[in-house]
């Protein structure tokens, strides 16, 4: 009793975040997200006269979700409430708290918000861009930015968002290991680090093996051929491991010349790819695990998107919409 009492807010949580880490698997980014929420939450009670998670109650967690309801949206208030229940469920398990205060906090109910996705036609915009840049010149590697060593790069980046349908720190993690072009997959390591199998088309193993045979090693070269750019399938400019956020220039940039208005991200290319695979008659059960979503329901979003498509499309063409 004596080791729980001795740690303060700050320090469960940090004892927490270690935990999801280290015994949980969860990615970096994950943790970073819930010791933010975290933190807010312990700021809240603090200005309560609160110094012990003990002291909690679920009057004070439905306080905080009201006050933070008129600024945040509803996912985003689920997502606290979800941090919330995970971390006193610990701390119960620790003996530092009696009771999962959060435990019978009722979600809020969900803003019906359906993803962006491109049209086919966006998406051959979206790829004609890099073919201009491909049919502009030859390759300079010592000037990569203006030359169509990179074209190359992004073809193979966006044929894998699209024809995989992996997460952008998916994409980024892939390490040479994880290819089985010839078997037509690869494998993916996904949230709280489970792996699946991800089927990849044609299109896309012929722009990844391009990517690799002509771009990947003289990309390498300019990082001195460093061990840790060795393992990782895309890398930059500078021969260095892609980042997210090195990916979400690239798609942002590869946008903008395509003359899309659209807000689009990496992730837009997920969703297109599942809402295209519905459109095209795949069932929702396959297209789960194609996607390595744990719930189904988090796959059925893709099903409102299709239906509004269809539904568009009979308003248009219907003689009596």
């Amino acid at each position: 009793m004596e080791t729980v009492l001795k740690y303060g807010l700050y320090e469960w949580i940090d004892i927490f975040l270690r935990h999801l880490q280290l015994e949980r698997g969860y990615s970096s980014n994950t943790v970073v997200s819930y010791g933010t929420d975290l933190r807010i939450f312990s700021e809240f009670i603090e200005n309560r006269n609160i110094s012990s998670w003990h002291q909690v109650s679920r009057e004070h967690v439905e306080a905080f979700l009201q006050k933070m309801s008129s600024g945040l949206s509803k996912s985003t208030q689920s997502r606290r409430l979800s941090v919330l229940r995970s971390f006193f469920k610990f701390l119960k398990r620790e003996g530092v708290v009696s009771r999962n205060p959060a435990k019978n906090v009722r979600f809020p109910k969900p803003d019906r918000a359906l993803p962006k996705v491109l049209s086919i036609e966006e998406l051959k915009r979206l790829f004609g861009v890099c073919g201009e840049i491909l049919s502009g010149g030859d390759v300079d590697v010592e000037s990569p930015e203006t030359s169509n060593i990179l074209a190359l790069r992004d073809v193979a980046i966006l044929e894998c968002l699209y024809g995989t349908g992996i997460r952008a720190s998916e994409l980024t993690g892939l390490k040479l290991e994880n290819l089985r072009l010839d078997a037509g997959y690869i494998t993916v390591r996904g949230k709280g680090s489970k792996e699946r199998i991800a089927p990849i088309g044609e299109y896309a193993i012929d722009a990844l093996k391009k990517y690799l045979d002509q771009v990947r090693p003289k990309l390498l070269l300019k990082a001195g051929r460093k061990q840790v750019a060795d393992s990782y399938v895309f890398l930059n400019n500078r021969g260095e491991p892609l980042s997210r956020q090195g990916l979400w220039k690239i798609i942002k940039g590869l946008v903008r010349k395509a003359g899309i208005k659209k807000r689009i991200s990496p992730h837009t290319l997920r969703h297109t790819f599942a809402t295209h695979m519905l459109e095209h008659g795949a069932d929702l059960k396959s297209l789960q695990m194609l996607l390595g979503h744990a719930s189904i329901s988090s796959t059925q979003i893709y099903t409102h998107l299709v239906l509004a498509h269809l539904k568009e499309i009979h308003e248009t063409h219907h003689p009596r919409p």
